[in-house]
């Protein structure tokens, strides 16, 4: 796992693997320490490639169970990816919602998620 310091003030974090890095409640905890310890960081920006395709299938609750211990931590983060594949109307509500938001953004740009990161 590779961590580039992004950002106008250097305050996001974008993390790069090969490998899942998000699988579970426990590895998104470790994200979390990891980014902060090495990085000093609470924004972070993932591809969705290394995120669990269940994070995606509502029903796991994988998702909220996730994104609430982002929001505990208080911890900004933007998953870039394609999310045209999805045909759930829950998931394309649930990333609705969440773009509308303060914290959590499905983006399909690097650009796109460091633009809404670094809104204050």
């Amino acid at each position: 796992m590779d961590i580039i310091i992004k950002g106008r003030n250097n305050n996001i974090a974008q993390v790069h693997s090969d490998d899942l890095i998000i699988t579970n409640v426990q590895s998104a905890l470790d994200l979390m320490a990891t980014v902060n310890y090495e990085a000093g960081c609470n924004r972070i920006i993932i591809n969705k490639t290394a995120v669990a395709e269940e994070f995606f299938k509502l029903s796991t609750c994988l998702a909220g169970e996730i994104l609430q211990k982002f929001a505990n931590y208080h911890v900004k983060l933007a998953i870039v990816g394609d999310y045209s594949g999805y045909t759930s109307k829950p998931l394309k509500d649930f990333i609705y919602e969440s773009n509308n938001g303060k914290d959590f953004y499905f983006v399909s740009t690097v650009d796109e998620a460091l633009e809404k990161l670094s809104r204050e």
